[in-house]
C-alpha cells in the first residue's frame, strides 16, 4: 500500500512536470515560427493545461477503466471551478474584464450540456467520442480566429504575451516537446495503476477514483497557474486558464473513453456528477456576470465555490 502511494505521488509529480515542459517547448517553438502570442495562449497553452487529464484518461481507457476516464473529465471540471477558482478568489477577487473570456463562457456551458446529453443514456459510444473530437477541432479553429480578431486593448492579450517563454532555441524547444511526449504517457500509466489500487483498497468505485484522487491530482497544475496568475494581477488569464481547460476536458478528455473503450458507464456519472458539473459551471458564469454589473468574482463567491466542492466530496463519500 505504501509503495503504491509513493508510485502515485511520483507519477503525479512527473506528470505535472512533463506537461509543463511540453507546453514550454511547444509555446517556444510556436513563437520561433512566428505564431502570434494570442494564438499560442488560447490554443497551445490552454490545451497544454489539460494534457495531464488527456493522457490519464487515455491510459485509463486503454486499461479498461472507462468509468475512471469519464470521472476524470467530470471531476477535473468540478475541481477546476469549485476548488481552483474558489481558492483563487479567496486569495484575491478576480475582475472579469476580457471580452474574449466572456465569449468563451457560453461556449463552455453549451459543451457541458452536450456532455450531459451524451451521458444521459449511461453509455459513451464511439460516435459520441468522434463528435467530441470533431468539436475539439472546430473549437481550436474558433480560438485561432478569436485570437486573430481580439479586441484592441483586451487585457488578456498582454497577460498572455508575458507568459510565453522567450530566448529559447528551436533545438531546445523540440527537445522539451519530445521529453513531454515520452514522459506524459509513462507517468500517466503508473499514476492510474497506483490510483486504482489505492482506491479499490478502500472500496471506492472506478468512477469515484476518477472524480476524486485522479481529478484532484491532475488539477494541481491549474491551481498553481491560477494562483500565480492572480498574484501577478493577471485575473483574466487565471480565469481563462480554467475555462479553456474545462472546454478541453470535455472535448478531448471525455472523448478518450468513447474512442478507446466505448460502452456502458456508471449511471451516477450523469444523474449525480454530470448535474453537479453543470450546476457549478452555471454558478461560475453567474458570478462572473454579477447582477450588480461589477463583473468580478469576490471572496464571498470564492467561499461559496469552495463550499460547493466540500459539499460535493461529502456526497461522494457519504
Amino acid at each position: 500500500m505504501i509503495t503504491q502511494c509513493i508510485i502515485f505521488l511520483i507519477g503525479l509529480a512527473v506528470l505535472s512536470w512533463s506537461a509543463d515542459r511540453f507546453v514550454y517547448g511547444a509555446s517556444a517553438l510556436a513563437k520561433n515560427l512566428g505564431v502570434k502570442p494570442m494564438v499560442i495562449g488560447l490554443t497551445i497553452i490552454a490545451m497544454g493545461s489539460s494534457a495531464p487529464e488527456i493522457v490519464v484518461s487515455a491510459a485509463a481507457s486503454i486499461s479498461g477503466n472507462t468509468d475512471t476516464a469519464v470521472g476524470n473529465a467530470i471531476g477535473s471540471n468540478i475541481t477546476n471551478v469549485a476548488l481552483v477558482l474558489g481558492v483563487t478568489a479567496l486569495l484575491k477577487p478576480l475582475i472579469v474584464s476580457s471580452t474574449t473570456i466572456r465569449r468563451e463562457m457560453p461556449v463552455l456551458l453549451l459543451i457541458t450540456l452536450l456532455a450531459l446529453y451524451f451521458l444521459y443514456d449511461n453509455q459513451l459510444t464511439f460516435v459520441e467520442g468522434a463528435i467530441l473530437i470533431a468539436l475539439l477541432i472546430a473549437m481550436i479553429a474558433a480560438l485561432v480566429w478569436m485570437s486573430l480578431n481580439v479586441e484592441k486593448g483586451d487585457p488578456i492579450e498582454k497577460e498572455t504575451e508575458d507568459e510565453i517563454p522567450t530566448g529559447v532555441s528551436t533545438g531546445s524547444a523540440i527537445f522539451w516537446i519530445v521529453v513531454g511526449l515520452i514522459m506524459l504517457p509513462l507517468s500517466a500509466h503508473f499514476m492510474v495503476e497506483a490510483a486504482v489500487f489505492i482506491a479499490r483498497h478502500f472500496g471506492l468505485s472506478d468512477l469515484v477514483i476518477g472524480l476524486t484522487i485522479i481529478a484532484l491530482g491532475t488539477s494541481l497544475p491549474e491551481l498553481a497557474a491560477s494562483v500565480a496568475g492572480v498574484l501577478k494581477g493577471e485575473d483574466d488569464l487565471a480565469l481563462g486558464n480554467i475555462i479553456g481547460s474545462n472546454i478541453f476536458n470535455i472535448l478531448a478528455v471525455m472523448a478518450m473513453p468513447g474512442l478507446i473503450a466505448p460502452g456502458l458507464i456508471d449511471p451516477n456519472a450523469a444523474s449525480r456528477d454530470g448535474i453537479a458539473m453543470l450546476l457549478i459551471t452555471t454558478l461560475m458564469i453567474i458570478f462572473s456576470f454579477n447582477i450588480r454589473g461589477t463583473r468580478r468574482i469576490n471572496r464571498y463567491e470564492g467561499i461559496a465555490l469552495v463550499g460547493c466542492f466540500i459539499g460535493y466530496q461529502y456526497i461522494l463519500f457519504a
